[in-house]
């Protein structure tokens, strides 16, 4: 069963809404005892990095997150939760990923955020992406990209520069895109999660 950490930072009615089309279960992790219910867990994220790692200390589940050997998928803000540090708000994050959260360069060509599909490419083998196509389209909304390195980068997606699109250690994994927004790939890997 799927635990959705609720810090009050995330959008949790379009990931719910999406896990129970899928027959997905889950319930919500609102306190350090919650964690024990669950098999794995999900950490959604929408907004600012600064502003929702600092909902996230309030709550006192950082430790808890850190010490996880379960399951974990970080989504979108979730996701650059997991690194070092954000360029957003200067902000020091949970540093269970040892690289950093950058702004995009705004340009005539590209605007910042970066909002709709792109193209997703795997730089790794993972049960993640099971039967999800190389270059397959996910949904971004994004001002704020991780920076791409080969030791973590699960997958690649290019927007002025290239970026990492999903990253991996150990037991956490981080998505840029939203699953929940990105039709049928994006319902093949959360189900693909909740069999990790």
């Amino acid at each position: 069963m799927v635990g959705i950490i609720n810090y009050g930072a995330g959008n949790i009615f379009s990931l719910t809404a999406a896990l129970n089309r899928l027959g997905i279960a889950y319930g919500m992790v609102n306190d350090g005892q919650d964690f024990e219910q669950f098999d794995r867990y999900i950490i959604p994220g929408v907004g600012h990095a600064g502003a929702a790692m600092h909902k996230l200390e309030q709550t006192g589940l950082v430790p808890k997150i850190k010490a996880l050997n379960k399951p974990a998928l970080g989504i979108c803000v979730g996701m650059q939760l997991l690194t070092s540090h954000s360029e957003e708000g200067d902000a020091k994050l949970l540093e269970i990923f040892p690289i950093n959260t950058l702004r995009f360069a705004n340009s005539t060509e590209y605007k910042v955020p970066h909002t709709g599909w792109n193209q997703v490419y795997p730089e790794k083998e993972n049960e993640l992406f099971k039967d999800i196509p190389a270059g397959s389209h996910f949904y971004f909304v994004h001002s704020y990209f991780i920076e791409y390195n080969i030791a973590y980068t699960l997958s690649s997606a290019t927007y002025n520069t290239k970026f990492s699109a999903s990253i991996m250690r150990d037991n956490f994994y981080g998505v840029q895109f939203h699953p929940e927004k990105s039709g049928a790939y994006g319902e093949i890997l959360l189900t693909n999660f909740s069999k990790l």
